[in-house]
């Protein structure tokens, strides 16, 4: 396939059905937090500990993007189709893999003393990143984190639709006044209280919310745009490369206070997001089939990484070795998981939007537009 080395035009970006190269992100993503947790200090320069701020910034500006989409489609954002899709892509593997948590801890014995008796209530209404971090299900606090986003940025976007001129500028204003409260006023007030190690996330996932906004409309996209030139993309994932090396000694620098390196990770993650749209070098390595294929499966691999490396631990100690094995037995249990569980939740989810989406037709009286 020949690679045009211009840089990607707005028409262009909007006419993308679906972008390859971020696939292969949220596999080295997941991938890099693997290892942070079980690589020992071999990896410990990496930090992988901070592509959970990935992560967010991803899904930040790929839920933006979407919904925007559907609102110049179909008029309007579809509350109820968010909220389908969500829960039959998230809740499925994550309540298997807490009963399957549950369970093991049970029959071994430790159910109380594992702490998991007093995190369950908080799992169960995914109040993950209040509870303790040391408990036999520790991954799962990030989706606390992002459960509570999904419940305000999408009733956001539906109650700015009302807004007949200026739509665009009053979302940038909202979401700019997130960041600018997080980055101006809990970090600086308190870095080491526990509201403002919160509050630091969502910074993350209003960052990709705010490229989400920007990319959409012309003059926010041509801001962006010579980043997607094929060289330039290039520059931009070996800088990003740099940040990542960097996030240690940036923390240093800050006191020892990692939330004020979150906002400069994110601005950074931003950036290499818009590198991998267009094509070019970067998103064939990232769109590559081996980093598609676990990127496709990185959720239920992050998930499923402790229970992993309780197998993997009871022949491997702390190393390298154990984060491979950690990551390769986790990659497993996701194929299993997407194949019997993620695919067809997904499916029945999408079916039953479709049959709510036949009934009120059956009663127009004029022919159906397409949407």
């Amino acid at each position: 396939m020949k690679i045009s080395w211009q840089p990607l035009d707005h028409a262009g970006y909007r006419a993308s059905s679906w972008f390859p190269g971020l696939t292969g992100v949220r596999a080295l993503a997941a991938l890099a937090v693997v290892f942070f947790h079980y690589g020992g200090p071999v990896v410990d320069r990496l930090q992988g500990w901070i592509a959970v701020q990935l992560f967010f910034v991803l899904s930040g500006f790929l839920i933006t993007t979407l919904a925007l989409r559907e609102e110049d489609s179909a008029g309007r954002v579809s509350l109820r189709g968010f909220y389908v899709r969500r829960v039959f892509r998230i809740m499925p593997v994550y309540f298997l893999l807490l009963g399957l948590t549950a369970l093991a801890v049970t029959l071994a014995g430790a159910y109380r003393s594992s702490r998991l008796a007093d995190a369950m209530p908080f799992y169960l209404v995914f109040g993950n990143e209040l509870v303790d971090y040391n408990t036999p299900y520790p991954t799962s606090w990030s989706l606390g984190v992002e459960e509570k986003f999904y419940l305000v940025w999408p009733a956001l976007l539906v109650l700015t639709s009302f807004a007949r001129t200026g739509r665009t500028a009053l979302r940038l204003l909202l979401a700019g006044g997130v960041v600018t409260g997080v980055l101006f006023g809990a970090l600086p007030l308190a870095p080491s209280q526990r509201w403002a190690e919160l509050s630091v996330h969502y910074c993350s996932l209003v960052v990709g919310c705010l490229l989400g906004l920007a990319l959409h409309h012309p003059r926010g996209f041509a801001v962006f745009r010579p980043l997607t030139s094929p060289a330039a993309a290039v520059l931009v994932a070996l800088g990003f490369g740099v940040l990542q090396l960097s996030v240690k000694p940036l923390g240093q620098r800050f006191g020892g206070h990692w939330q004020f390196v979150v906002p400069v990770y994110a601005a950074g993650s931003a950036l290499l997001l818009v590198a991998v749209l267009a094509q070019g070098p970067v998103r064939r390595v990232l769109s590559s089939r081996p980093l598609k294929f676990v990127g496709d499966r990185s959720y239920a691999l992050y998930l499923a990484q402790t229970g992993a490396a309780g197998v993997t631990g009871l022949v491997l100690p702390t190393g390298l070795g154990k984060a491979v094995a950690t990551s390769g037995v986790a990659l497993l249990f996701a194929c299993g998981l997407r194949r019997w569980v993620e695919l067809p939740s997904i499916a029945f989810g999408r079916r039953l939007l479709e049959k709510g989406e036949r009934a009120p037709a059956a009663v127009r009286q004029e022919p159906a537009r397409a949407e």
